[in-house]
């Protein structure tokens, strides 16, 4: 649980993790630093020197002790304290504060504090507030309250924390280079990843490998194997195009003997076998076509589905339930033939078909459901591939098809980076089909 929790908690980009690698040593060098030298050497440092200040007030109480009377012997101890940095005069009670004085950042001054209340006989109180630059210490004598005025050069280094500012100075002046350079060193890598999704969704966008070796070396690999893939797709396209162009002079052939046969039973079912093949090669060429990069263009959706369903014979069949939606880039004609090929099926095995258009801050979704026998969960995935035909899963008495309708709408919708979802219409219980196109 904890370690979901931390998993949560970092960044997501390679970016963020990489400056959390480089600046958590950097911070925790800061933390030691400032908790091991600052607080115990300074410290240290600091109580060494307060107690060599105590040494000296013990030594001139003593002498004021000593003496028969405290003007006398104040005037005669004013110059041995001046040569100590220190003023001795008589102190008044309604001048001594309640507790000990420091300011809330004067971390040196409760090391200050400490050491004088421990080693000053008669210690009353001491005020390292009111001033920064003196500590203004009372304490009892025997010839009554004494008020002792030190410099504070004298009690703890001077700027103590001085170090402390120099090094975080320094940290994040280094921290800004370094972030610098990491961004340098980020930058190749975002623009392949740039490259690869777009070639994921069927563009080609320029890309130069830069950056480090390593990224280099990915870099050059990805240029490879998209190379590969082109010319693989542009070798398949060719094939399907060129076969199904070759097979209609055939099939013209065909369809003029026929013409010219009696009327009778073997000719209409040659006619219907010869529409089939042109139905088939139709496909190919469909297929092939969507291989083929096309540049998105601006397209209202809600006209876009209107000009299929026009198309559409049998509209009695078919309801479309949308609006007007705002402008999407989008390949139109990929996204048509997508949605042909789902209403071919639904009208070859259902009796009618409802369309729904839906628009959210991150999809479109063209919904296409209708009431047919549907196709079993365990085999949606297989009907997406192309030249899959689900015999026992639709009525083939009502025409077949090549295999290819749900795999042209499956390639559609991953140019756009989306994606085809099969499912059981909640409403019609047959086949629900969702184009899925991210905005």
């Amino acid at each position: 649980m904890r370690a979901h929790i931390l998993k949560s908690l970092m960044p997501r980009g390679f970016y963020g993790r990489a400056a959390l690698i480089m600046l958590v040593p950097i911070i925790t060098v800061m933390i030691v630093l400032s908790v091991v030298f600052i607080q115990r050497h300074f410290d240290r440092v600091t109580d060494q020197m307060t107690s060599a200040i105590v040494s000296e007030l013990r030594f001139l109480i003593d002498q004021l002790d000593a003496a028969p009377g405290s003007d006398d012997a104040l005037e005669r101890l004013a110059p041995m304290a001046r040569a100590l940095q220190l003023d001795l005069s008589r102190g008044r009670p309604e001048d001594v504060p309640d507790r000990d004085l420091r300011r809330f950042h004067d971390l040196a001054g409760v090391t200050v504090i400490r050491a004088l209340r421990d080693g000053t006989p008669g210690y009353r109180a001491v005020d390292l507030h009111s001033d920064s630059r003196v500590a203004v210490l009372w304490t009892d004598s025997a010839h009554g309250l004494l008020e002792v005025t030190i410099n504070r050069n004298r009690l703890s280094p001077s700027n103590p924390h001085q170090l402390l500012v120099i090094v975080l100075l320094a940290a994040v002046v280094m921290s800004f280079i370094s972030v610098l350079f990491l961004r340098n060193q980020v930058r190749p890598i975002r623009k392949l990843a740039t490259a690869a999704e777009a070639f994921g969704k069927g563009q080609v966008v320029p890309y130069r490998p830069a950056g480090a070796a390593e990224i280099r070396a990915a870099g050059h690999a990805f240029v490879d194997m998209r190379d590969r893939i082109e010319r693989q797709i542009e070798q398949r396209t060719l094939m399907l195009s060129g076969v199904s162009h070759d097979m209609r002079t055939p099939l013209t052939r065909m369809r003029l003997t026929l013409s010219m046969m009696e009327p009778g039973d073997d000719r209409a079912a040659l006619e219907e076998d010869v529409a089939e093949m042109e139905a088939l090669i139709d496909s190919f060429l469909d297929f092939a076509r969507g291989q083929r990069p096309e540049d998105p263009d601006a397209t209202d959706p809600d006209v876009l589905i209107r000009e299929v369903l026009a198309r559409r014979a049998a509209p009695e069949r078919l309801s479309y339930s949308g609006g007007a939606v705002a402008p999407v880039v989008l390949r139109a004609r990929l996204v048509e033939r997508a949605l042909d090929n789902l209403l071919g099926n639904a009208l070859r095995y259902a009796r009618r078909a409802e369309i729904t258009l839906q628009r959210s801050d991150k999809a479109l979704e063209i919904t296409v459901e209708d009431d047919g026998p549907g196709i079993p969960p365990a085999r949606r995935d297989e009907a997406k591939r192309p030249f899959v035909r689900l015999d026992a899963a639709r009525n083939q008495d009502r025409g077949g098809g090549v295999g290819l309708g749900l795999a042209i709408a499956e390639d559609a919708m991953r140019s756009h980076g989306g994606r085809l979802e099969l499912s059981q219409s909640p409403r019609l219980g047959g086949l629900c089909a969702r184009l899925v196109i991210p905005l």
